[in-house]
């Protein structure tokens, strides 16, 4: 009896083992309309559903539901990676939700505010950080309105099962506004190559299940507005979070990517490991306005909950004494790995944004650079302090 045995996946993704060749096979396939027999139409390659259509049959009961819900998983996963619900959201749900984003807007530019980004430059665009909070506080009516969406739950779940949490962030292109590089997102995607590279193969799979990613389009979106450009496929290629800064690929996105005008109303959501990127806003006269949305599983999260600002401050001595007698960085640094939060995100991007990174520092990377530097514990305790007040919301 023969046994076959199938190959053990790479335990580690090497940068210089992605190739724009490798990608074709994983983009360059039609969308199979046989699984996606909701769909209205298919275009360019996505699949656009009536969003009322989909929640009229998920509502005929549990197993309707289930057979939209699995359609729309596998276009995310295997599929496309990206669609469209088209009449997702009516004039009396966002129309409303409109003003005060315009109205949060004008108040950060009275106030001379400039509010930073991950890909665009001062004045390109204006951002709304944590939005979901600022609009629950201004108009909660507009939001439990805006947000009781049955479709955005159907999508949502879809890929997130129950318990899922959402995080929002409004995103204003100005005429004018310049395209985005082609890139993943949250979370690897906002590593560059040689920090992603540091995450075995494996994580590269699973992150991907861990946020869905969408936009709600509070204008429309003509393709002279430049709405999101997709590479539909691009989900499936295992190196493609290694890539963002290639040029190749950046070649290979530009001739190869899709653009689908958007009404407002119309919602899209799509696998974060797609390829992607804001496009340029050609147009005279229209401020391009999506409600970013980005939806995170309820399982990203530990078991007990640590103050590890206190664990830092109680370990700092000992961190300080073990360098002074020679002990390697290295070791160190595991030291520091287990005492303070080494990931940046959540955190008040209002008060905590970005600068001149994808990420702010983490509490893990100034503990190490107050142990590498010789601070005081006094210098620490302040540093700290004030990290943790950047980090909380808005309004606390």
């Amino acid at each position: 009896m023969t046994r076959t045995v199938t190959p053990t996946p790479a335990a580690w993704l090497d940068p210089a083992d992605a190739r724009v060749e490798d990608l074709r096979a994983h983009v360059e396939r039609p969308a199979d309309p046989a699984a996606l027999p909701r769909a209205r139409h298919i275009d360019q390659g996505v699949p656009v559903y009536d969003a009322a259509a989909l929640v009229a049959e998920a509502a005929t009961g549990p197993a309707g539901r289930r057979a939209v819900q699995a359609e729309l998983a596998g276009a995310l996963a295997d599929g496309p990676g990206v669609v469209v619900l088209a009449g997702a959201f009516p004039a009396a749900e966002l129309d409303p939700v409109t003003a005060e984003f315009e109205a949060i807007v004008s108040e950060q530019r009275a106030s001379g505010a400039t509010v930073g980004d991950h890909f665009a430059t001062a004045g390109a665009n204006d951002r709304i950080w944590n939005a979901l909070e600022k609009l629950a506080v201004r108009a909660p009516a507009a939001f439990t309105a805006y947000y009781a969406n049955p479709a955005t739950a159907l999508v949502c779940e879809a890929w997130l099962g129950p318990g899922y949490q959402v995080t929002s962030q409004v995103n204003v292109v100005n005429p004018g506004g310049a395209a985005q590089s082609p890139h993943r997102d949250y979370h690897l995607g906002f590593m560059d190559a040689g920090g992603a590279a540091r995450y075995p193969a494996h994580v590269h799979r699973l992150s991907p299940a861990l946020t869905l990613q969408g936009a709600v389009a509070h204008t429309d979106m003509p393709v002279d507005t430049g709405p999101t450009m997709y590479l539909p496929g691009s989900q499936t290629f295992p190196h493609g979070y290694l890539v963002a800064d290639r040029e190749d690929f950046r070649a290979y996105f530009a001739e190869h990517h899709v653009q689908l005008p958007l009404s407002r109303g119309d919602a899209v959501f799509f696998n974060p490991a797609l390829l992607h990127g804001a496009g340029h806003n050609r147009s005279a006269d229209v401020r391009r306005t999506a409600n970013l949305l980005q939806v995170s599983s309820a399982f990203g999260r530990a078991m007990e909950s640590v103050d590890r600002g206190v664990v830092a401050r109680a370990v700092f001595g000992a961190l300080t004494a073990m360098r002074s007698a020679g002990v390697a960085d290295d070791l160190l640094a595991n030291a520091v790995a287990a005492a303070a939060e080494g990931y940046a995100f959540p955190t008040d991007l209002d008060a905590d944004p970005p600068v001149d990174k994808l990420a702010p520092p983490s509490p893990a990377d100034v503990l190490l650079r107050a142990v590498r530097e010789g601070w005081t514990p006094e210098r620490l305790d302040d540093v700290l302090a004030g990290q943790v007040a950047r980090r909380r919301g808005v309004y606390s």
